[in-house]
């Protein structure tokens, strides 16, 4: 279905291009906004710009955090144990596993998973920043690091590659047990199964 108005139909095809929104959400949406009083939408068009002006990545972790706040909120609480560093794909699979209150270490996003099929290689991910942190920190610092990937074939790609380059580090490399589907992402699963995977998980 197609609009008379071009403004509605530029709307429908911006939101058309978010993940997992198909061509008649996106139509919802666009209606949702039209009917909304013009103070909703201009407040909707300023978080967005706040979004692309104010977030960065942290320094430290490369999880999301604001300008003015580098390293992040938990990169600088004395209350984690900084001895462990869960590795996880997305800043989403981070807030999955703070959602469950089970894991009190620190976190690395990697931002992406190796895939060479998509062109995507160890370079294109924090891979470096990962390996820059651990060597810089003192030897008894860093003991565990934790590979919290997704369960897929380019997870488990990644997952063997850190693993290699970890382990001549002597530090302890494990992976979240895998009470997790296969093919599952991390963010759609629920806390207490979470939480069980980061307690069994296991040395690779």
């Amino acid at each position: 279905m197609h609009y008379t108005s071009a403004s509605i139909e530029t709307l429908i095809d911006e939101f058309a291009k978010l993940p997992g929104v198909g061509r008649k959400t996106a139509q919802r949406l666009a209606m949702h906004i039209l009917r909304e009083p013009r103070v909703e939408a201009e407040k909707l068009a300023d978080a967005l710009i706040d979004v692309k002006e104010k977030v960065i990545r942290c320094s430290v972790c490369q999880n999301v955090t604001d300008k003015g706040s580098d390293p992040c909120a938990v990169c600088i609480s004395r209350a984690r144990d900084r001895s462990v560093i869960c590795v996880v794909e997305s800043p989403v699979d981070m807030l999955a596993f703070e959602k469950t209150g089970y894991f009190k270490g620190l976190y690395h996003v990697l931002h992406g998973v190796i895939s060479p099929l998509d062109g995507i290689g160890p370079d294109d991910i924090k891979v470096r920043e990962l390996l820059a942190r651990i060597s810089g920190q003192e030897p008894t610092e860093v003991k565990e690091v934790v590979l919290a990937l997704n369960p897929t074939v380019e997870g488990e790609t990644t997952a063997l590659y850190l693993s290699k380059l970890l382990k001549p580090l002597g530090i302890l490399v494990s992976k979240i047990a895998r009470g997790i589907p296969v093919g599952a992402e991390l963010e759609f699963i629920d806390d207490a199964t979470l939480s069980r995977a980061m307690e069994g998980r296991s040395a690779v």
